[in-house]
């Protein structure tokens, strides 16, 4: 089936803080091309973590064997069960500036190891640099998820208790991370001269 089981959607995309056990990746995305002031739907679907290969790399492979048109403009959005490890979010910003008519969306539910004196973040801050526009998944994403790439049997998406609060905490936390270095000095400057 090209549609995720609700079970898997809604255990791997629950946005915990502590997502304990949770070690796959998945990975839904849709495909577009886009001309002019119309876009043209072309695939959707999900992916996972496949006998040691990140999910990342799975669906650049895949899009890579597309031999895109270069004078077409694509647009690709993710939703994502984790956030990209630092390699992966290395192939994604060198795909990027492989294919300047493509155009990249990733909603994540979860930051992947993104505490300090981590890589991870850095990865982050690098992929955005690329071009990639990255964002945690709201109810909104989550709804959408559910009605695109969810076997729901035309049951309505329900939250779970804590999602709002754990996706403006991972908003924060991520937006912290794509501050560029210097302002983050400056803040830390402010904080010192405020004694705080």
């Amino acid at each position: 089936s090209i549609l995720m089981q609700r079970r898997l959607f809604l255990y791997n995309f629950r946005n915990l803080r502590k997502a304990k056990g949770r070690r796959e990746t998945y990975l839904c995305y849709v495909v577009k091309r886009r001309d002019s002031a119309t876009s043209c739907s072309l695939d959707f679907g999900y992916l996972r973590n496949q006998m040691g290969c990140h999910v990342e790399v799975l669906f650049l492979r895949y899009i890579a064997a597309w031999d895109l048109d270069p004078g077409r403009c694509y647009r690709i959005t993710w939703f994502t069960s984790w956030s990209p490890c630092y390699d992966c979010a290395q192939h994604i910003a060198s795909f990027l500036r492989s294919y300047p008519n493509l155009t990249l969306r990733i909603f994540m539910a979860r930051l992947y190891f993104c505490e300090d004196r981590k890589a991870e973040p850095e990865g982050l801050r690098r992929l955005h640099k690329a071009g990639a526009q990255i964002a945690i998944m709201t109810f909104k994403d989550y709804f959408y998820c559910w009605n695109t790439f969810v076997e729901n049997r035309e049951q309505t998406f329900k939250g779970w208790e804590g999602l709002h609060e754990n996706s403006v905490h991972l908003s924060r936390k991520l937006r912290r991370i794509l501050l560029p270095l210097y302002e983050v000095d400056d803040l830390r400057d402010a904080f010192k001269i405020l004694g705080l």
